[in-house]
């Protein structure tokens, strides 16, 4: 699942009249990135929950996306934040198993085929390192793979999370349909000793602000240039 659904307010007037996942990164909207990577990868099918200018994503999916995913739309009248949308789209995504979750406003290089298909708990987060703009972290990532809240400071190291991640079904048990977000519950389980991590070892943008998107712009032209070479 992709999701796509928020405003993304920090982006000033940029997102006024284009969603951010349509958003250019060296002539590419940044959506279409996790969408070539995710096909690369082998995935087939996909969830993208849209909300804000819903009909511009929808119809960059009917006219303009020419990739092979096969691509359901999850179309939110009130945004439901991350674990709502997650939780209203569970019953096509699952199936009983765990399934790959992406925020569509961070930028990576990171191969989806290395994303584990089962897990031993009810999530599995990719960490990275503390960016500048996020120097506090989120969680503590244990050498065993184990996740602690940021205040127990015997555990691990400080971290963030990158946007990516594997759950299962089980991490909704309790959930209804209203708005929520996944980091809410991510803090739940935590405390019950059931999210694992490990360390997004690849390039990683969180593509949040002006700034930040051409940081990433700057970073796909190096490569981009790297192959015309």
């Amino acid at each position: 699942m992709i999701l796509a659904a928020g405003r993304g307010s920090r982006m000033q007037q940029l997102t006024e009249t284009l969603p951010k996942p349509l958003l250019k990164v060296a002539n590419k909207p940044l959506i279409q990135y996790h969408l070539e990577n995710l096909e690369q990868a082998g995935f087939k099918e996909i969830v993208v929950n849209i909300s804000w200018l819903a009909d511009k994503l929808e119809y960059y999916f009917a006219s303009q996306y020419t990739g092979k995913l096969k691509v359901q739309i999850q179309r939110e009248e009130r945004a439901l934040e991350t674990g709502g949308g997650v939780f209203a789209a569970l019953e096509t995504l699952s199936h009983g198993e765990a399934f790959l979750v992406i925020n569509s406003d961070v930028m990576t290089d990171f191969d989806y085929s290395k994303v584990p298909k089962q897990i031993d708990s009810f999530a599995h987060l990719f960490m990275v390192a503390n960016p500048k703009q996020h120097l506090e972290g989120d969680f503590r990532l244990a050498d065993d793979g184990r996740l602690f809240l940021q205040g127990d400071i015997q555990q691990g190291k400080s971290v963030t999370f990158s946007g990516i991640s594997v759950l299962s079904p089980q991490l909704f048990q309790n959930c209804k349909l209203e708005k929520f977000s996944l980091a809410d519950l991510f803090r739940e389980y935590i405390l019950a000793g059931q999210v694992t991590g490990a360390e997004l070892n690849s390039h990683w943008f969180d593509v949040g602000t002006v700034e930040r998107l051409a940081l990433a712009k700057k970073w796909r032209m190096a490569i981009e240039g790297e192959i015309v070479q």
